[in-house]
């Protein structure tokens, strides 16, 4: 992983525009070709992305250095870059991934039982199907024989949407799987990550875990 701080200003230019003006940043080029632009704030999540797969060209022709990184869609994330501060890079090695808690590791085993609840006709072909980049928890076939990659969150939230679809773009380069669509699954869904979910084309289901557990008192029930 490269780390720089630097001042720059970046510009989205692809499907919508976005403009960020001058100012200290921290940008982040990870092994996986992805590029994230981050503040001194707002937790986690970046002020401007580029996802994998990714080419980026340094232009030092004009008084700043002109970064251009482009994605396969064509979208770009330019960034003039006006001082470096600090550049470093860092060796991380294969991270383990994600240990599930307790509930979340249930939900899975009981929707993999129960994979009909999605359809009928559903099957499952592997639960953690392996990638280069961590398992899908679960790789079915829908009732058209189409695969279907599941991401199964207790809660459901922008990163969980994040990570099916670096997921989905890897398994749609097998031409074994592709066409290869996504469902997110979770107890509780946020509704920014439906809304990014919709945009990236990727179902939302969620999950009664009672009723997957059949504790589900349907008698008590008002309606």
């Amino acid at each position: 992983m490269r780390l720089v701080i630097a001042t720059c200003t970046v510009d989205y230019v692809g499907r919508l525009t976005a403009h960020l003006p001058s100012a200290t940043r921290l940008l982040l080029f990870k092994a996986d070709g992805s590029v994230s632009v981050h503040a001194d704030d707002r937790a986690y999540k970046p002020l401007n992305w580029m996802s994998p797969p990714c080419t980026f060209q340094v232009d030092t022709s004009d008084l700043l250095d002109l970064w251009t990184v482009t994605n396969r869609s064509g979208e770009r994330l330019v960034i003039r870059v006006e001082e470096v501060l600090h550049d470093s890079s860092h060796e991380l090695g294969v991270d383990p991934g994600l240990v599930k808690d307790g509930v979340e590791a249930h939900l899975q085993a009981l929707l993999a039982d129960q994979i009909e609840i999605l359809g009928p006709g559903w099957r499952l072909v592997r639960r953690e199907y392996p990638t280069a980049i961590g398992p899908v928890d679960l790789l079915c076939r829908d009732d058209g024989g189409s695969t279907v990659a599941i991401e199964i969150k207790r809660r459901g939230d922008i990163d969980g949407v994040e990570q099916l679809t670096r997921y989905l773009e890897l398994l749609n380069r097998d031409p074994l799987l592709s066409p290869v669509r996504g469902v997110f699954a979770a107890q509780e869904i946020k509704p920014q990550a439906r809304v990014l979910a919709r945009d990236r084309s990727i179902d939302c289901v969620t999950l009664d875990y009672d009723a997957l557990r059949g504790l589900d008192d349907v008698g008590s029930r008002l309606f």
